[in-house]
């Protein structure tokens, strides 16, 4: 949505109210659309409103004014809106401090939802069982809330919860879209729970309850456009209570406009313009109106991703505040069939409802599994009934509605009967097993033989999947829509391929979000079926990710919504019969596919698998690297336990474990010393999948550089250079980086272009390629290549002003590189990336960053100078600047002069400096005041009570080596407990007080990105 082609001005900037109003007064804006940004989006309308900017400058609010705003999302006028509509709500009050909420404990008693208003994803909140716990979580809850309020609310953990999602046009005519039910009761954030579309457990009088109370509630709260209502139903009584609105599209409006193919967000635009929804075409049928509700003959099954394994000693139990990174979306006839279907997309591990680990619990282990929510519980519920649990047992501990358990269960017993059938099952069995969800692999597993048995028998009974369509109707009217799902036993509902029609490509998206992977890749994947379908080419997009462009019904010729797994690629592939895959836009997932498709005669498009082997093979990468004469870093290969321990002696520590074709860094490990690494080796060894393991001398004090290549096979174009700012080490998506590079020699930049257009010329790369090195004393090292596009395209592309996807798609196909030989001047801006970090979901997780990958997301600061784009890029991405107070430094040895720079810029900036012994000695033989505290390792928790009282506005802590990290780790949790912005590495220390010293000098400045685009042009001539 930050292309430049996609808006007239695009301004990517902090999204504050500073920056805002600058954007207003430059464009001189009419009106505001505060609905489609999520809770950001409302959160910066109110607080324009409330600076009285709204009104001084005659702006009007498109959808929803803010008294709509103020009547939802206030906690107390949201509880009165909804009583006058005739509902019911939990009981509850609000309070705005510790006092109030001692006095309401007294009244509501325990258990309570502590739930912080204003903010983002549940965060702050929780579900409080005792005393201690309560007053824990509404101090930190006052801490979140923007307006320092929380609503302590009646627990009614263990109800049945459903969601609405809403469609009301000005006239008052309203819709539901869809309707939602959570397989988990209430308890958990709906981001973290399974959902089920349409609703499952609901008799229709209850529907009707809630469809009406959501329609008296949108009409009293006064919306143009969509909205989500959270309902809780309390099993037996009927006791239906009105949760929450969002008056705004949400994560859940993502969710219902993929599973019903309407496209609520557009919708919802025309409808805060004015449009009534029957004035509206229905883009899918074409000849229905948007006022026709949706009608579904299929299920659709949500299942969020975590990526708990990223966060080390992290409590895996899921609460009101959401943990999820991403979520996959699976279709099917049946519930069964989409939750299998669901669970092969999450790229887990999965290929379907297995026990995974589950089997080897005891039963009070498995009891205590059951009774909290989880992300392995739904397996924890298949080891339970495996082992002859009843499903009203499982109720009892899990309060999840029998109707789902009575389904798992079944697929339970099924898979059992396979077991005891065993191999080859009967035709009608197999084709029961494929209608329930069960993959080739799974069947394979269960029956003791490989997955081509199972597709050959299936072949040979003529058992081949179906596809089927979304069309919003129920098949009641005929659709064009070119979005589509697979199954079993059905009748086939897309057109025979034509092999003389128009060229075909397929292309392999990313699946679900997660920490190594998201939307950079979508970006890639979306871009290359636009510039496919204007070259006049007919796309076919094959994804599971519900949150992304790429399965929007428009952006693909065909949509397929379906697993990135073999089987279900193949099935597609012989139904489209695609003159070519693109497997290089969608990151590690479809990369993987590589080999079996090539095996399986598909034509790759691109790099070839030769050249993909020899990039991603760690030993056959260094191989390539010494031929070149390109030096990299002094490494080896091991393939057990004794030669992996006999290499680190001779290597020498610190050392970097790397186990290949990893994603995001992945069980790769910095180690210190031989018991560290003694720890860290089986489990390197079980991620290397067999392979051999690479131990890597670790280059210290080593800047990193990432490069982004295009090429059509012989000419080679470098997209982007870019320097990290953070030092080698920490792994680049967790690093910030800048473009162009800012501290480099103009020698060593051109030696690094020069090193990777050879890499790229003996890989024969066509398309993209990624490389990756470490500069430490004006001498180069490699350290890795990927064989296709990275993270890092879409910051490089708007960096520079050219869509680089486009120009690989081209390249792919056959096309040259329009002007190979171009020399690009460098334009006067410069633009940073900042990865997002969500240390604030994980207490107690350490925010030290290393080599593994642990950002959810990332943002871009784009200014005339690095100062100004790196502050940007640290407020985009929620950094909280410092106030004037006291700041603390506790830096290692090697780091103790370069720290004397910064710290006296901030103590004439007028913050007082707190600092460990040894930094304090330093900091005072340079003339700088400054207050010493103890260690934390000698037992003086005193720095840790300074910033417990929220006296240390900024920290500043780069432990080196194993001790220090472990020593200082109290200091780094608090931080993150309490808010305070705490920096972790010499580089971002240096970049951050430049950045706050520019921010003094002068007011930010803000232009649109097609305005850098033009000066980037102007330079390139």
């Amino acid at each position: 949505m930050t292309d430049p082609g996609l808006s007239d001005a695009t301004y990517i900037e902090p999204l504050t109210a500073e920056s805002c109003i600058a954007v207003i007064e430059a464009e001189r804006c009419d009106a505001i659309l505060p609905t489609l940004g999520g809770q950001t989006a409302l959160n910066l309308a109110c607080e324009l409103s409330d600076r009285g900017e709204v009104e001084k400058r005659g702006i009007q609010l498109l959808g929803v004014n803010l008294d709509a705003i103020r009547r939802a999302e206030d906690r107390r006028s949201f509880r009165r809106l909804a009583i006058d509509a005739g509902c019911e709500v939990p009981r509850s009050a609000i309070v705005k401090s510790m006092n109030e909420a001692r006095d309401v404990l007294e009244k509501l008693g325990l258990p309570l939802i502590v739930r912080p208003s204003f903010t983002l994803g549940g965060s702050g909140a929780g579900l409080a069982r005792d005393r201690e716990t309560f007053l824990d979580v509404v101090a930190s809850g006052i801490h979140r809330s923007p307006i320092g309020e929380v609503l302590l609310e009646e627990s009614v953990e263990g109800w049945k919860e459903f969601e609405l999602e809403v469609m009301r046009d000005a006239a008052g005519n309203c819709v539901v879209i869809c309707s939602i039910e959570n397989l988990d009761p209430m308890g958990t954030h709906t981001g973290d729970s399974v959902t089920v579309a349409p609703v499952q457990t609901l008799c229709d009088k209850d529907y009707q309850r809630m469809r009406d109370a959501a329609f008296r509630i949108m009409e009293l709260v006064g919306i143009s456009g969509g909205a989500n209502v959270q309902f809780a139903l309390q099993p037996g009584s009927g006791r239906l209570l009105v949760i929450e609105m969002n008056p705004r599209v949400s994560r859940s409006s993502a969710l219902a406009s993929k599973a019903t193919g309407y496209p609520i967000a557009k919708v919802a635009t025309k409808l805060a313009l004015g449009y009534t929804l029957h004035e509206l075409p229905n883009d899918i049928v074409g000849s229905t109106p948007a006022s026709f509700e949706p009608a579904l003959d299929y299920c659709v099954v949500k299942i969020p991703r975590w990526n708990f394994e990223k966060f080390k000693g992290a409590c895996d139990a899921l609460s009101p505040q959401m943990k999820s990174v991403g979520e996959v979306l699976a279709l099917g006839r049946t519930f069964n069939e989409a939750l299998q279907k669901a669970l092969r997309s999450l790229e887990a591990g999965l290929d379907g409802l297995e026990a995974n680990g589950n089997s080897e619990l005891n039963d009070d282990t498995l009891r205590a599994r059951l009774c909290v929510p989880n992300p392995e519980r739904l397996l924890s519920i298949k080891t339970a009934f495996s082992r002859g649990w009843t499903v009203e047992h499982v109720h009892d501990l899990t309060q999840i509605d029998v109707w789902f358990l009575e389904n798992i269960r079944h697929l339970t017993d099924f898979e059992g009967d396979l077991r005891r059938v065993g191999f080859p099952c009967g035709g009608d069995r197999l084709l029961e097993a494929k209608r329930l969800g069960f993959g080739d692999r799974q069947l394979a597993d269960i029956l003791g033989v490989d997955e081509p048995a199972i597709a050959r028998v299936r072949s040979e009974r003529g058992i081949r999947p179906a596809v089927r369509m979304v069309d919003t109707c129920a098949a009641e009217f005929a659709a064009r829509t070119p979005y589509f799902y697979t199954t079993y036993g059905e009748k086939c509902e897309a057109d025979a391929a034509d092999p003389k029609s128009v060229r075909k490509i397929m292309i392999l998206g990313s699946g679900p979000n997660r920490i190594g992977q998201g939307i950079e890749f979508d970006y890639c994947c979306v871009h290359a079926a636009m510039e496919l379908q204007n070259l006049g080419i007919e796309t076919i997009m094959v994804n599971c990710n519900p949150e992304t462009v790429s399965t929007d019904f428009d952006v693909s010729s065909r949509l397929y919504f379906e697993p990135i797994t073999f089987e279900h690629v193949m099935a597609i592939i012989d139904k489209e019969k695609p003159d070519g895959v693109i497997v290089q836009f969608g990151g590690q997932t479809p990369l993987k596919l590589l080999h079996r498709l090539h095996e399986s005669g598909v034509t790759v498009l691109g790099t070839n698998v030769e050249s993909v082997d020899r990039a991603e093979d760690r030993k056959r990468c260094s191989e390539l690297l010494t031929g070149l004469g390109i030096r990299f870093p002094a490494s080896t290969f091991v393939t057990d336990a004794a030669d992996g321990m006999a290499a680190a002696r001779r290597l020498g520590f610190p050392l970097l474990l790397r186990p290949p074709y990893v994603l995001g860094g992945m069980d790769m490990e910095l180690v210190y010393d031989e018991e560290q690494f003694e720890r860290s080796l089986q489990r390197a060894f079980k991620a290397s999948d067999g392979r051999p393991l690479m131990l890597d001398r670790f280059i210290e004090s080593a800047t990193e550089v990432d490069v982004d290549v295009v090429s059509d096979g012989t000419h080679v174009e470098i997209a982007g250079i870019m320097e990290h700012i953070e030092e080698a080490g920490i792994h680049s998506g967790d690093s910030s980086c800048v473009l162009p590079p800012v501290s480099l020699e103009d020698d060593l930049v051109e030696q690094i272009r020069s090193m990777t257009t050879r890499i790229a010329r003996e890989l024969d790369v066509v398309g993209m390629l990624n490389v990756q090195y470490a500069v430490r004393d004006d001498t180069v090292f490699c350290i890795e290549i990927n064989p296709r596009a990275s993270r890092t395209v879409p910051f490089v592309s708007k960096a520079t002003g050219i869509p680089w996807v486009k120009v690989a798609t081209r390249a792919i196909l056959g096309l040259p590189l329009a002007n190979p030989d171009a020399q690009r001047g460098a334009a006067e801006f410069v633009s940073v990336k900042a990865p997002v970090l969500p240390f604030d979901r994980f207490p107690g997780v350490d925010s030290l960053l290393g080599p593994e990958m642990r950002a959810t997301g990332e943002v871009m600061g784009i200014a005339p100078s690095f100062g100004e784009a790196f502050i940007k890029a640290q407020m985009a991405a929620g950094f909280r600047l410092p106030a004037k107070g006291k700041v603390f430094i506790s830096v290692a040895n090697r780091f103790k002069r370069e720290c004397i720079f910064p710290a006296k810029t901030l103590a004439a900036m007028g913050h007082s400096l707190v600092a460990t012994s040894g930094t304090a000695k330093v900091l005072r033989s340079h003339g700088i005041r400054v207050e010493e505290v103890p260690k934390v390792s000698s037992g003086d928790s005193r720095i840790i009570e300074l910033i417990n009282n929220e006296d240390i506005v900024l920290v500043i802590n780069t432990p080196v080596g194993k001790t220090s990290i472990e020593d200082e780790r109290a200091i780094r949790l608090a931080a993150t407990q309490r808010k305070v912005p705490c920096i972790t590495t010499m580089q971002g220390f240096h970049s951050l007080v430049l950045g706050l010293d520019t921010l003094q000098d002068r007011e930010f400045s803000v232009a649109p990105l097609q305005e850098y685009v033009r000066r980037y042009e102007e330079v390139a001539g």
